[in-house]
């Protein structure tokens, strides 16, 4: 009596199991039909014929290369539930009967496969042909329809929403919405990752707050992932284009902040900062030469630790960490502003905001009829494409350009059309904080310090013979560049340049030329006093 193994296999597993039913059933009736005695089963539920790589198909080829001697035939229902890459379904039939003298029998087609006989290899070879075609045909409408969905109707089509969000609904009824303990984190990431704090704290400090995403890449993921910012990235698909398009979803955070996180990715890494609460300035404070300070513990002979900060020179800085710091605290002291100074920031700062926030409006209406040209010229291209007016290279260009622009221009809208008020609500909160500068750096964390040293000086703090040395420092903050001069704490090499001026109002208080929008803490990146004043809000 002849023997005989089968495969059974379905592809998705939100199949009804009948599929694996139906097959048995198929083939039970094959082995009754030819007296052929079942020895074994195989089957692999939710995987794809593409390839020969599943965990029962591996199985059944170690039963018969162990077991071949005692099997004559090998069922499927179907030759497709075999493999639908008919080139390799070929091969590894040929192999099977040549090698180990097995016959792959498609009992629904009524085929056994033959090597020797013409005609049965026609017919297996063709039906395996069938298999791939109806494969292709249903990969191609699977891509279209993403494309559609992603690119022409803003969809998300995952199963699984990203963190930050929940999904509601099924198939094309499928939206994300926000989900607002989650969305904090996002924000949270963004803004700590803007503000140069290194990628090993922002994980520590978002898994404290919730974040339970796992994996060494997490945050950068997070980081580059566009759907945070109501965009959907999409792949090519024939001859339409690829890229980001508008989500019907809503952002957790706006198109500046991505686009400004994307750039900063894209610049060359650092060596990787470790923050130290006995070493708040490390990689931040510079040495005379311009290499970043290091810093490390040093035991003494009574087994005491003491902290110093050095350069890579040997012969350069080596500084005791306590003096530096002390000395960086007496600076604080002298960067306090006194009341009088404070009143005339906040009545200047308002009359700022007022006038900034009506010019912003006018910039605004501007941009949207600029977008609104940009939009008609696209939709040009798009229609000449479709009549076949223009070639693929050229709708491509021109496709890419006014995307861009699109993009751009959104981008802008938004920015100018915040409402400003709220940063005259930061100043209005934090002013009075400036007034002791030395008690809000102390009361800071280490994180929190660095950030005030980089926005004061630009990043641009020295140290040489015992005395801090920058040229560059935050006007409304040197008042008293002179006294710390005498004193030994600070030389003020003044540089001509934006941090000069007294960023009371108007355009003398922006670092970044461009339009100023001042809504939230992200969009008061580009006055400093105003980020002096978020930076207060968290003491």
């Amino acid at each position: 009596m002849k023997r005989a193994i089968r495969y059974l296999r379905f592809s998705q597993l939100g199949q009804s199991n009948g599929s694996i039913e139906r097959q048995e059933l198929y083939t039970d009736q094959w082995l009754q039909y030819n007296s052929v005695e079942l020895v074994d089963t195989f089957i692999d539920r939710g995987k794809s014929a593409r390839t020969f790589d599943r965990p029962d198909f591996i199985k059944l080829k170690e039963f018969i290369n162990k077991h071949y001697k005692t099997v004559d035939y090998l069922l499927v229902d179907q030759l497709d539930r075999f493999s639908r890459d008919a080139g390799e379904a070929m091969s590894m039939v040929k192999l099977l009967q040549k090698k180990y003298n097995i016959q792959v029998v498609s009992v629904t087609e009524g085929i056994t496969f033959d090597y020797d006989t013409p005609g049965s290899f026609f017919r297996a070879g063709l039906q395996l042909l069938l298999a791939e075609e109806d494969n292709i045909n249903r990969s191609i409408k699977v891509k279209g329809g993403l494309y559609t969905a992603k690119a022409k109707e803003g969809r998300f089509v995952y199963k699984n929403a990203p963190f930050g969000y929940r999904k509601e609904g099924e198939r094309k009824d499928r939206r994300l919405i926000i989900e607002e303990t989650e969305a904090k984190i996002v924000r949270f990431i963004y803004d700590a990752y803007l503000k140069n704090t290194p990628l090993y704290r922002i994980k520590e400090q978002a898994q404290q707050l919730g974040f339970a995403t796992k994996g060494n890449m997490a945050i950068e993921r997070v980081l580059t992932n566009p759907i945070y910012a109501g965009l959907l990235k999409v792949d090519a698909y024939k001859n339409y284009t690829g890229g980001l398009f508008d989500g019907i979803h809503e952002p957790i955070i706006d198109i500046t902040t991505w686009k400004m996180v994307q750039e900063k990715i894209k610049r060359p890494e650092k060596s990787r900062t470790v923050i130290d609460d006995e070493l708040p300035l490390r990689g931040i404070l510079k040495c005379h030469c311009g290499n970043p300070l290091s810093g490390a513990p040093s035991r003494g002979k009574s087994g005491k630790y003491f902290y110093y900060y050095k350069c890579k020179h040997s012969k350069h800085n080596n500084i005791s960490a306590v003096k530096s710091n002390d000395q960086f605290l007496s600076v604080c002291e002298l960067m306090s502003l006194p009341s009088e100074k404070v009143r005339k920031i906040r009545t200047e700062s308002k009359a700022s905001i007022d006038k900034e926030m009506e010019n912003n409006r006018k910039k605004a209406n501007d941009k949207k009829l600029e977008l609104q040209e940009v939009e008609e010229k696209l939709f040009s291209v798009e229609e000449k494409w479709i009549k076949n007016e223009i070639n693929k290279d050229t709708y491509n260009r021109w496709h890419s350009i006014y995307n861009d622009n699109i993009f751009n221009l959104k981008g802008a809208i938004e920015r100018l059309s915040n409402d400003q008020s709220h940063a005259f609500g930061i100043l209005e909160k934090n002013l009075n904080l400036l007034t002791d500068m030395r008690y809000v750096y102390t009361k800071s964390d280490t994180l929190r310090k660095r950030e005030f040293v980089n926005l004061v000086f630009d990043s641009n703090l020295y140290y040489q013979d015992g005395i801090y040395r920058t040229p560059t420092m935050l006007g409304v903050l040197s008042h008293n560049h002179l006294i710390m001069k005498e004193k030994g704490l600070l030389i003020y090499e003044k540089k001509e340049g934006l941090l000069d001026e007294d960023p009371l109002s108007g355009e003398s208080g922006i670092r970044t030329p461009g339009p100023v929008t001042v809504n939230s803490f992200q969009d008061c990146r580009n006055r400093p006093l105003c980020q002096l004043s978020k930076w207060t809000a968290n003491v």
